[in-house]
């Protein structure tokens, strides 16, 4: 398998309050380390597997998906999807299985028919050969989506919610807003969670709530966070003190808030003249924001998309990290928010109001600010406070790096989904295995 070069992680001090406790701590490793923890076993055949789905393989803003995968240790994973995605994430070392039709108009015509064609016939035989054990769904919308040709591979099943596709309000599923093929979306997968082989795996307690708002059991629902890589997020050779910038990152869509982070920044930018504004990313917004930051004259790049290894590399130069997430108008809204972690990993202090970052991914006060939605107000007075004070900035930086640690390491996230894929696989057998083993008691 190939591994990115990593910095090696620096020491840490005890943990800070607010810890999260579906994560096991797990210490910072070296470079040497890393690699080491990122080599399967050297024999996979005697660990169980899970296919891990996701409709396109994969965008840059689902790192998360293949980081995740990435990490499991006591299961094999195999990597499925429709097809992948033009110019996405490198998949280097994974077992990768396309599934969908391999000529255009071939796809074409299963998506406009029956879901049942979804799938190539022959590559989903070729999957049940696998002979897996358990298969994870990521996003509930590819869950309802696939599930008329995914059950014929008879497996326990786990789907993780993430954010818009469980806090959009069902109403606007239904009228047709999504497509009408996702109208009948939130019947379905209503429908989906009386299956006794599917639980959800919700990504912030906030998510898990939402989830219940929308009508799934609670007793299927399992919170999970996935975490950050704290040996591949690790604080940049320029002290905090010495930096200016200010940096969002996040598609340049309603729900991500950018406009209220533009707002705050120019009502104090005169107060800081070395400091800009860095916004990474893009989005149908893009041209409404740039136009707007051109008109009122303020300090901001818009960079457009970058690749996670350019991301770190805004991390190092980033004073104060911000993702001023709000509830869009249709009810989606933020699961975690993936980079709040990975920016306090880094050390950088972060500003948010994302519906499970402010209240479950940073320590109010110690580790950054959290604010109420689209309160310009109190994140123009964040902004000030960490711009202003360097010892204030280095000190939730260093509070950020620990709690990362000692908390939302990916390895202990990933170690307790595995502990819980053990859990649900063999307390869920398939259909044919219940009925091998009814046949050999006799029943």
């Amino acid at each position: 398998m190939i591994v990115q070069n990593h910095r090696p992680a620096t020491a840490v001090a005890p943990a800070v309050d607010g810890g999260f406790p579906e994560c096991a701590r797990e210490p910072a490793v070296s470079r040497s380390e890393h690699a080491s923890m990122n080599e399967a076993p050297k024999d996979p055949r005697h660990r169980p597997t899970v296919i891990v789905y996701k409709s396109r393989l994969l965008p840059y803003s689902e790192t998360f998906i293949r980081e995740q995968v990435r990490m499991l240790s006591g299961w094999r994973g195999i990597l499925a999807g429709d097809g992948m995605v033009k110019q996405g994430l490198a998949l280097d070392g994974l077992d990768v299985r396309v599934l969908g039709y391999r000529h255009r108009f071939a796809r074409r015509m299963a998506n406009l028919g029956s879901p049942y064609l979804i799938w190539s016939w022959a590559r989903l035989k070729a999957l049940k050969a696998e002979r897996a054990d358990l298969l994870h769904i990521h996003f509930a919308t590819d869950a309802y989506r696939i599930w008329p040709v995914a059950r014929q591979l008879d497996l326990p099943t786990l789907v993780t919610l993430h954010g818009y596709d469980i806090t959009t309000y069902r109403g606007w599923w239904e009228a047709g807003n999504g497509g009408r093929h996702m109208r009948k979306f939130p019947a379905g997968l209503l429908k989906l969670a009386q299956d006794h082989r599917v639980h959800f795996v919700a990504v912030s307690k906030a998510i898990r709530e939402s989830a219940i708002e929308f009508g799934l059991p609670e007793n299927k629902i399992t919170v999970r966070p996935i975490g950050v890589d704290t040996a591949r997020f690790t604080p940049g050779p320029i002290p905090i003190a010495a930096r200016r910038d200010i940096l969002y990152v996040g598609r340049l869509v309603e729900k991500k808030g950018c406009r209220y982070l533009l707002q705050a920044f120019e009502q104090i930018q005169h107060e800081f003249p070395q400091s800009r504004l860095m916004i990474v990313g893009d989005g149908p917004l893009a041209p409404e924001l740039e136009a707007y930051a051109r008109e009122r004259g303020v300090r901001a790049t818009f960079r457009g998309a970058l690749p996670a290894e350019q991301v770190r590399e805004c991390l190092d130069q980033t004073r104060v990290f911000c993702l001023p997430s709000i509830t869009a108008d249709n009810g989606d809204a933020e699961g975690m928010g993936i980079v709040l972690l990975e920016a306090q990993a880094a050390g950088v202090p972060v500003i948010t109001s994302a519906r499970g970052g402010a209240t479950e991914g940073i320590v109010h006060g110690s580790t950054g600010f959290a604010h109420a939605e689209k309160d310009v107000a109190a994140l123009r007075e964040g902004l000030r406070a960490l711009l202003q004070s360097d010892e204030l900035a280095s000190s939730f930086g260093a509070n950020g790096r620990r709690h990362m640690v000692e908390n939302m390491d990916i390895r202990g996230c990933t170690a307790r989904l595995e502990a819980f894929y053990d859990q649900h696989a063999f307390s869920h057998p398939s259909m044919a295995a219940q009925a091998l083993r009814s046949a050999r008691e006799g029943r």
